[in-house]
Parts: C-alpha cells; sequence; structure tokens
C-alpha cells in the first residue's frame, strides 16, 4: 500500500468516523429535549400531588408526609406566581429563607438546573419565571435551546 493508498483510506475512515459522531449528536439533541420535557412533566406532577393531598380529606388512609425540599419550595413559589419573574434573592424573601450571599447562590444553582430542565425560563439575565403553555400545548413564555435566551411571548 503506498502513501496515497493510505490516506485516503485514512480520510474515508474519518468520513465515516465524522458522519457517526454527527448521527450521535443528534440523537444526543433529541434526547436532551425530551428528558427536559419529561423532567418538567415529573415536576408538574409532584406538585400536583403535594397540592391534591394537602386538599385531600383526612379520613381514609393516611398520606406519608411529603419532605418540603428547597426544590419543592422553589417550584411551588412559581407554581403560585406562573407569570411572575423573580431574582433568587426576591424567592429567598418571599420563602422566608436566608438571605446571605452563599444561600442565594446555592438558589441560583437550583433556578439554572431548573431552567435546563425546561421548568422555568430566563427572561433576562438573573431573572427567572415558570414556563407556561397555553391550551394547546404551545409555549406561552419560555425559550426551548440550551444556550438560553429572551422568552418568547
Amino acid at each position: 500500500m503506498n502513501v496515497i493508498e493510505l490516506l485516503a483510506d485514512l480520510q474515508a475512515q474519518h468520513d465515516k468516523t465524522a458522519a457517526r459522531a454527527g448521527e450521535l449528536r443528534a440523537q444526543m439533541q433529541h434526547l436532551t429535549a425530551a428528558l427536559t420535557e419529561v423532567e418538567a412533566r415529573l415536576a408538574d406532577l409532584a406538585t400536583t400531588r403535594q397540592v391534591i393531598a394537602e386538599l385531600a380529606p383526612a379520613g381514609g388512609q393516611p398520606v406519608p408526609p411529603e419532605t418540603n425540599t428547597a426544590y419543592q419550595a422553589i417550584v411551588n413559589a412559581f407554581n403560585q406566581h406562573p407569570d411572575q419573574e423573580f431574582r433568587a434573592r426576591e424567592l429567598h424573601e418571599l420563602l422566608g429563607m436566608p438571605t446571605d450571599e452563599a444561600s442565594v447562590n446555592i438558589t441560583r444553582s437550583r433556578l439554572g438546573r431548573l431552567t435546563r430542565q425546561g421548568f422555568l425560563t430566563q427572561p433576562g439575565r438573573g431573572r427567572y419565571q415558570k414556563r407556561t403553555y397555553d391550551l394547546s400545548g404551545e409555549r406561552v413564555h419560555g425559550w426551548m435551546g440550551s444556550a438560553g435566551g429572551r422568552a418568547g411571548s
């Protein structure tokens, strides 16, 4: 095998591998979008279950107590105020959480995760809002993308 044949073979292998990498990237994008939608639905279902459990009559079998994690408190605040934008510090004040910088930074991380999961949107720098949908299932607030951006209307 001469050098030209070797280079041609290497180019063919490169092209084949690059095509496979492109296929895998497309699959990752599809799966990431699907996971974002499912995780947002799970958060909505957890909130709905908690609200129903709180409103259910005390008779019958006792409902196991739900752990009110910081994430659940944040999700509940956005569910109660779906059209309102919050900054992390404002959310802390609303929820009666400590407003020291370390605590607020942890909440900023949580808000970023909820945004990446598709539950929240970020209509401006440092501001977060619940992603909402109209009756047809179309997004009213929120922009679906990995790089972030302005909220749609």
